[in-house]
């Protein structure tokens, strides 16, 4: 059965900005910035009727291009951190998608996603965290930003069976109601 989830792929550029605040933390591991996205809406390991069913009603999915920017850093996990995420500016145009790819994962007969939707790109995983080499390293890259990019599209991506974690791979691409649009000519507007 594929492990399968939804996502925004990062643009190769925004990956190279996060990329540089890689440094040495004592028990981190950094997740290669080829496996950098956004989630979307896991949906486990699932049969392939199933995920059929959940393609189809990805495919039926309408939304415009939007922007998006990430801005600042932070942790889950409380006193025992165990990620490190780069924090996603709120945009209701990426709530409205977020709630469609729950839509869509529901119809297709997927439980009910439990946690609530915090938009974020994992950076990094703990496995004995250190509170503070933590704060010392949130309190002097906690106010990273990147430059605003534009979502065209989503991803179904797929990871290793039973265990998840990259490399992903794409299994399938769902374009914006416009298609493929030249995000390269409207960032230089």
């Amino acid at each position: 059965m594929p492990r399968l989830f939804t996502g925004i792929e990062i643009p190769q550029n925004i990956a190279v900005d996060l990329e540089s605040l890689h440094q040495p933390l004592p028990s981190t591991r950094w997740i290669d910035p080829d496996d950098l996205h956004l989630t979307l809406r896991f949906g486990g390991d699932i049969p392939p009727p199933l995920a059929d069913e959940w393609v189809a009603n990805l495919e039926r999915i309408d939304f415009d291009p939007f922007p998006l920017r990430l801005n600042g850093l932070a942790t889950f996990g409380g006193d025992s951190p165990r990620t490190l995420y780069a924090a996603v500016e709120p945009s209701p145009e990426l709530a409205d998608l977020a709630r469609a790819h729950e839509k869509a994962a529901r119809r297709a007969g997927l439980p009910p996603e439990t946690r609530k939707f915090t938009p974020h790109i994992t950076l990094a995983r703990f496995s004995y965290p250190r509170l503070e080499p933590i704060a010392r390293y949130l309190s002097r890259r906690g106010g990273f930003t990147t430059e605003t990019f534009l979502v065209t599209h989503t991803t179904l991506f797929s990871a290793k069976p039973n265990t998840g974690g990259g490399p992903y791979v794409v299994e399938q691409t769902f374009p914006s109601t416009l298609g493929e649009f030249d995000s390269e000519a409207w960032n230089e507007t």
